[in-house]
């Protein structure tokens, strides 16, 4: 039972006090339903946005062959079709040797690298191996 809005200047400290947990019950549901309803936004927001990209992304995918034909028909108006095409598959080629290196050197930094539960059972051991030194 929720109640309007009045005057409460006249009201006596005990009847304040006694309507302070359904103020407060209130002031929480309120909150909540506008948190409920920020995430429902929030959430319908990022979900078109999210297709926008998807879109972007697909379109992208498909104007690389474009590009590479465009490259391909240029560079066969110097040289032989078969020619231009070798070299653009060529170039496309050492492109994906010197990224995947790229990969494989960034991932051999993350094997490398100690975790916590390493660096935990490191600092376990070392503490076990310090009380039975002194002993």
């Amino acid at each position: 039972m929720t109640r309007g809005y009045r005057d409460r200047a006249d009201d006596s400290l005990l009847t304040l006090l006694g309507d302070l947990p359904e103020l407060v019950r209130n002031l929480i549901t309120a909150e909540i339903d506008a948190a409920k309803k920020w995430v429902s936004r929030t959430a319908k927001d990022a979900g078109i946005g999210s297709l926008w990209f998807v879109i972007v992304l697909f379109l992208l995918f498909w104007s690389i062959p474009v590009l590479l034909a465009f490259v391909i028909i240029g560079l066969s108006s110097w040289w032989p079709a078969w020619l231009a095409s070798l070299v653009v598959f060529g170039v496309l080629l050492l492109a994906v040797v010197v990224f995947a290196l790229l990969g494989v050197r960034r991932f051999r930094k993350v094997v490398r690298r100690e975790n916590p539960g390493q660096a935990v059972a490191t600092d376990v051991r070392l503490m076990k191996e310090a009380d039975h030194d002194e002993f």
